[in-house]
């Protein structure tokens, strides 16, 4: 099995929005905000090779929104899915499975494109592969609350579903992948899914949005997108207090700079330990 970061672009959010109950004062010291208030983010997919099966893991936000949708979140940065996926030696069509770990426009917006100018007629962009939610997250999204239905796009949804390439996992079967298993957690959304990945001797666990960055490692930093902000302290700290014990590697999907870390135990609870790319481990 292989393992390649897949690069797709940063976007800025709300500093305050991404740290919650925290000032402004202590977290701007691990991510610095711009005259907006806003911070910069990546998002980092990861792409699994493995076989005859070539599983990408989240799509990032892709480029189908308007400008006036971008000129909220300030998409920056050269990298793109494309280039990122020839960099590894592919190309979107080489795609078996796109595992989205949720639905908000940051983690599913890359999987669907327009086909004409007027942005009426969408295609999946990944035209052989399965894509994969759970059915409860499913319904979650398209029958979005007031809360998050501004991170629920239909144009993301819709036509994987209309397409007969969506496909559901199952929490109550085993995995459907045989390289990674799923930890469902419900703090930030209802059953988001978090890819615990055995690499060798090693666990690499995607984080995606029950850690976003090194930043987000103390307890209290929960972002205020969080619908159950209690359950997020929770399963945030049964996972922190695990990764620590187990000498796990977190994969960050948003870190601005850092892609992998590890976590250590100090009298304050688990820390960061080191940091360091992924390629330092896969090679």
């Amino acid at each position: 099995m292989n393992l390649h970061v897949i690069n797709t672009g940063h976007f800025k959010l709300d500093g305050g929005a991404m740290f919650g109950v925290v000032p402004k004062s202590i977290w701007q010291r691990s991510n610095p905000a711009d005259e907006n208030n806003m911070c910069s983010w990546a998002m980092r997919c990861l792409l699994i090779e493995d076989g005859d099966r070539l599983i990408l893991i989240d799509n990032g936000i892709g480029d189908k929104q308007d400008d006036k949708f971008f000129s909220f979140f300030y998409l920056h940065g050269d990298d793109t899915m494309e280039e990122s996926l020839n960099k590894a030696g592919f190309t979107k069509d080489d795609i078996t499975d796109v595992f989205l770990t949720h639905l908000h426009f940051d983690h599913c917006g890359g999987g669907v494109q327009w086909t004409d100018r007027e942005q009426k007629i969408p295609e999946l962009v990944f035209q052989n592969a399965k894509y994969w939610t759970n059915r409860a997250h499913w319904e979650w999204a398209i029958q979005p609350n007031a809360r998050e239905k501004a991170s629920f796009l239909k144009e993301n949804l819709l036509p994987m579903q209309e397409s007969g390439q969506l496909h559901f996992v199952n929490p109550n079967e085993p995995s459907p992948f045989d390289q990674f298993g799923i930890m469902f957690v419900d703090g930030h959304t209802e059953k988001q899914m978090i890819p615990v990945i055995k690499y060798k001797e090693q666990t690499i666990i995607f984080a995606a949005d029950l850690l976003p960055s090194v930043g987000h490692i103390p307890l209290p930093y929960v972002m205020s997108y969080d619908i159950r902000p209690l359950d997020t302290l929770r399963e945030k700290q049964a996972f922190l207090n695990d990764v620590t014990e187990k000498g796990s590697i977190i994969f960050f999907e948003h870190d601005p700079v850092y892609e992998c870390a590890t976590l250590k135990s100090t009298e304050k609870g688990p820390r960061l330990n080191e940091t360091f790319k992924l390629a330092e481990i896969t090679g």
